[in-house]
């Protein structure tokens, strides 16, 4: 633990030779797909590097690596629900809309959307295009383009507005169908 504490690639080489192939086994069995396995042990070797200089000496490295697989197995399965879930609500959401209109008047809105976005001021449409195309965070976006949080959200919120009062109160259905469910709409 000193030698990892201290930044050793050696004792890092060691622990990943010693437990590797034991904490990709055990995370199969949770996870039941081998490729998972391996990214859930990769992620955990990865944390453990960054974060060794907080390793306690008194924490068995070998219990530790196995809650850590555990809990990352735990978070990944969260967020696939959680996508599963917002995958079954915008199926729910697209049959509701096409019972209720025309697919015509669907087809139309959606254009007035994506014309809109295109006519949006340049920071604005950029602003909103990494947000909503790219799923960027707006501290991501305020990062990448140099720009404060706050300019990010006022940008998001003047894109809004100003597709709101061409497209009035579909704009969010709309929006959800063109980006709501991680598969993009060219825009």
């Amino acid at each position: 633990m000193e030698h990892l504490k201290n930044g050793h690639e050696a004792a890092f080489a060691y622990l990943m030779d010693r437990y590797h192939k034991k904490l990709c086994v055990y995370a199969k069995s949770l996870c039941r797909d081998v490729y998972i396995a391996e990214d859930i042990v990769q992620n955990i070797f990865l944390s453990v590097w960054e974060r060794r200089q907080k390793l306690k000496e008194i924490y068995s490295i070998k219990n530790y690596l196995y809650q850590c697989v555990y809990n990352e197995f735990i978070n990944q399965h969260r967020k696939k629900m959680t996508l599963i879930t917002l995958e079954k609500e915008y199926i729910k959401t697209l049959d509701s809309i096409l019972e209720e209109e025309d697919t015509s008047e669907l087809t139309r809105l959606i254009d007035l959307v994506r014309q809109e976005i295109q006519e949006l001021p340049p920071k604005c449409k950029e602003v909103f295009i990494m947000g909503k195309k790219e799923g960027l965070t707006y501290a991501e976006i305020a990062a990448h383009l140099n720009i404060s949080f706050r300019t990010v959200e006022n940008q998001m919120s003047k894109a809004f507005a100003i597709i709101r009062k061409k497209v009035g109160d579909k704009i969010d259905t709309i929006l959800f169908l063109l980006f709501g469910n991680g598969k993009q709409v060219a825009v």
